[in-house]
């Protein structure tokens, strides 16, 4: 049933092209899997509204499913090994667009919530599954410019979508955001039955043996859901929000003794932490977890700021995201090229301090300021993000062995979602904070400079952590000197 179809075959069969047409298969299901994380922020305020949603609630459209994405990212290197890429990619494909069409169609938000959990769950299976390709089919002095032309692809399709979608807000609410995913499902699905193998990273037979890690899987769901609750609750106070942090807490450390048990016992965690021992790779996760904060955060920030304090319409809020979409997944090409040459720890380094300044500046705006004062201060921060998406994952897990780069793409991609899934909802409960100091409400139809004033020091509160991991990044710089020695 599988003749023909193994990594080996495939390579054979389409030559030395081959790795370009397997990358642009994954390319369009992560394309899929980041435009419905990104896409139905611009169509927040018209469900809250029809729902009669608070801040609060309307906020776990995004954190519910970057919750499912945080979880469901540590199992893909279990699922890859025991059903390998094609089955794995397909069933997650399968998944993402089961949940785009009940989400469309849904006339209750629990059922929204539950199909964005859903779509959750299979964007954190596929997303690691790129890095995990770029690093095995690309020689070292191509995959700077493998992962720069991935970028390129991925980030076009979310840049441009917010455009279309905030016209599909405007013209037919916000369900159609749910199915602007389906194409790129079904177009996924086509290319992944024919290039992507259905071998196991390696290229080695998938082997349908082996329990998956339910334990660590269960620790890292309860840890994660105590966090993100827990600041939920932060801006009420009270113990709750304590308890909540504390279970978080505690969950993480017992997910870590669990790990190294599991692993001491002869089973596959979930996360090996030996991958924390490679200096590279643990300076890569911290920057990754709190440039995921700062990123996601704003992801969340952005389009409310735009049209709940600068009054701006949903297809206005999608035109102004365009420009920068696109210079971003410019950028995205050339830094990829750079990456192959440059160190890490410069471009990294480079592309939070553009960040960091492009938060810092939207507090220039102002209620009469022109819209291309906006343009061009999201233009710079996507600038930033160009300088980090290609080099970081790659630069990161450059000096792992090989076996462990299925489980280094998954962890680094773990701690880069779990700040994410944090940072929106900090920037959710810092924007009550602030609007409430401020005397003012988000069910308050008209703005005010008060708001605009709320929405200002959560920009300063981002930049802040993006200076802060800069830190970190600095220090990738210890990389190209500890390669030569772990070679040997």
């Amino acid at each position: 049933m599988t003749r023909g179809t193994s990594l080996a075959e495939l390579r054979e069969r389409y030559g030395p092209r081959y790795r370009w047409l397997l990358l642009l298969s994954v390319m369009i299901g992560t394309m899929a899997s980041i435009m419905s994380s990104t896409i139905i922020n611009v169509g927040i305020p018209d469900m809250s509204q029809q729902f009669a949603l608070g801040q609060e609630r309307a906020q776990w459209v995004s954190s519910g499913f970057m919750v499912a994405m945080t979880v469901s990212m540590l199992t893909t290197p279990w699922l890859l090994a025991r059903y390998g890429y094609r089955h794995t990619y397909v069933a997650t494909m399968l998944l993402l667009m089961a949940g785009g069409i009940v989400g469309g169609f849904a006339e209750h938000f629990p059922v929204v919530l539950a199909a964005r959990v859903a779509e959750g769950l299979a964007a954190g299976v596929v997303q690691p599954i790129p890095a995990i390709i770029i690093l095995r089919a690309f020689e070292p002095h191509e995959q700077g410019r493998a992962s720069g032309v991935f970028g390129m692809g991925v980030v076009l399709a979310p840049a441009i979508g917010p455009s279309i979608g905030g016209v599909l807000v405007d013209l037919f609410g916000w369900r159609s955001l749910f199915f602007m995913v389906i194409p790129f499902c079904i177009a996924s699905l086509v290319m992944a039955i024919r290039f992507v193998p259905t071998t196991a990273p390696g290229g080695a037979a998938a082997q349908r043996s082996g329990m998956i890690d339910w334990r660590g899987l269960l620790l890292g769901a309860v840890g994660t859901l105590c966090l993100l609750n827990g600041l939920v609750q932060l801006h009420s106070g009270g113990a709750e929000a304590a308890v909540l942090l504390l279970g978080a807490a505690v969950s993480l450390v017992a997910f870590i003794a669990w790990q190294r048990r599991f692993k001491a016992q002869g089973g596959q965690p979930l996360m090996d932490l030996a991958l924390f021992g490679h200096r590279t790779f643990a300076m890569g996760s911290i920057v990754a977890f709190i440039y995921g904060t700062a990123l996601f955060g704003s992801t969340y920030l952005l389009p409310v700021y735009m049209q709940l304090a600068l009054r701006l319409s949903p297809s206005y809020v999608g035109t102004i995201l365009l420009p920068a979409g696109v210079i971003l997944a410019f950028t995205i090409a050339l830094v990829g090229r750079l990456a192959d040459r440059q160190p890490t720890h410069v471009l990294v380094s480079t592309g939070l301090a553009l960040l960091a300044l492009s938060f810092a500046l939207m507090v220039t705006i102002g209620l009469d300021s022109p819209l291309w004062l906006l343009v061009a201060w999201a233009i710079l921060g996507r600038i930033g993000l160009g300088f980090i998406l290609p080099s970081l994952n790659i630069g990161s897990m450059r000096s792992l062995d090989k076996e462990l780069i299925p489980q280094g793409s998954s962890a680094i991609n773990f701690v880069r979602i779990l700040g994410g899934a944090a940072g929106v909802s900090l920037c959710g409960i810092a924007l009550e904070w602030r609007i409430a100091a401020h005397g003012d409400s988000l069910t308050n139809p008209v703005t005010s400079v008060a708001r605009l004033a709320a929405f200002n020091e959560v920009f300063w509160m981002l930049a802040g952590l993006c200076a802060l991991a800069m830190v970190a990044a600095w220090r990738l710089r210890a990389a190209p000197t500890a390669a030569p020695d772990g070679s040997k």
